[in-house]
């Protein structure tokens, strides 16, 4: 039984609440001719405050493309770690027992990727698949937790490690004045979060079935253009209405697992803004409390990209009376428009967890070649 772990979840000191945020947009767009209905957007998101890697001064400057990326490699190794010991215990699991690791962000670069610094500095086995995705944008989260499903559905003994890292407040371009812009500057967050999918044993979500879907010819709905500066957000003003195609698709893969999509015990939606989870509500006909998980995140962090997904499981498991079998789905939505959907139902193993399985197996490789290797 394949199950998602609870996850671990770290965002940044530096606070910015929804005045200052709305404060600043007065100040340093006054002149703006669409300002009211930047104000008025950013106003309807519903976010009470987000964290950030910078103090708010530091994060309107831009220095240059390569200083930031510069600090989002500094900050991803000086917070990531912390994070990823807490979803190892939240587990039951040591480094040594994880197979693969799964990278998700989209908000700074790095060659090699932060997996390899992450097996040198944490004692991950040598063996470790690296898997680091970064164009997925907020739909990596899902992507990563399906992408986990797959890996320990073709190798039961296998557990696989899920990082998400997301500094959005890196990507800021003070150049950028179109609405979308404006909205994104006073919606995005910065968080750190990391879970653990266990092949076997654990307490949480099994999983049972994925699934992707890519709504056609919405490539440039959602979209990054890199420049000399860096990272520059393109948000279409279509985005919103993108439930309408993509309930069908929840509800296709719940369908196709004999379950009823607007009938389920919980839902674990990326919360890209209010009218997402207000339309998802109406298309599936589910009560709007269904979402309170996404509704927490997004009041509590914004936006925080492909760790949204993993915030709201970790709200799930903090709420603490999910019954024995309870069944639910998890989505995430990102650039493509791209859907990564998957359903499970809450378990909680009868019998005491595994103990940590050997540092020295290698998931994947066959009896035979592993005996041979003794040898030698």
């Amino acid at each position: 039984m394949v199950t998602l772990c609870k996850p671990a979840v770290s965002v940044p000191e530096h606070v910015i609440t929804m005045e200052e945020t709305l404060d600043l947009a007065r100040k340093h767009h006054a002149g703006h001719p669409q300002l009211p209905l930047a104000l008025r957007l950013i106003g309807n998101t519903g976010v009470a405050k987000r964290h950030i890697v910078q103090p708010i001064g530091k994060t309107l400057e831009h220095p240059g493309f390569q200083e930031r990326n510069e600090l989002y490699e500094a900050e991803a190794k000086a917070r990531v770690p912390a994070v990823v010991e807490e979803a190892l215990r939240n587990a039951g699991l040591r480094a040594a027992d994880v197979d693969m690791i799964v990278y998700v962000s989209c908000t700074g670069f790095m060659m090699p990727s932060l997996t390899a610094w992450l097996i040198n500095s944490m004692g991950f086995p040598s063996h470790t698949r690296q898997l680091p995705i970064a164009q997925l944008g907020c739909a990596a989260g899902g992507a990563a937790i399906n992408r986990a499903h797959d890996f320990c559905t073709a190798y039961p003994d296998a557990n696989v490690l899920i990082v998400a890292c997301e500094f959005c407040s890196l990507c800021y371009q003070p150049t950028d004045l179109g609405v979308g812009s404006l909205l994104s500057n006073g919606l995005f967050g910065d968080a750190v979060a990391a879970a653990v999918v266990r092949g076997r044993g654990g307490t949480g979500i099994a999983l049972e079935r994925n699934n992707s879907h890519l709504v056609p010819d919405t490539e440039d709905w959602i979209a990054y253009s890199v420049r000399e500066t860096g990272f520059h957000f393109l948000l279409d003003k279509r985005v919103p209405t993108t439930m309408e195609p993509l309930a069908p698709a929840l509800r296709e893969i719940a369908g196709a697992h004999g379950w009823d999509a607007g009938d389920l015990d919980f839902y674990i939606i990326h919360a890209g803004g209010p009218r997402i989870l207000d339309d998802l509500s109406r298309f599936l006909e589910v009560p709007p409390d269904a979402f309170r998980f996404s509704r927490a995140t997004l009041t509590e962090y914004g936006n925080i990209a492909s760790a949204v997904v993993l915030d709201a499981v970790r709200r799930l498991f903090e709420e603490g009376d999910q019954q024995e079998g309870a069944r639910g789905i998890l989505a995430g939505f990102g650039p493509g428009i791209t859907a990564e959907m998957c359903l499970g139902r809450w378990t909680t193993p009868a019998h005491p967890a595994e103990p940590p399985l050997s540092a020295r197996r290698i998931v994947g490789y066959s009896p035979r070649f592993q005996h041979a290797r003794s040898k030698t």
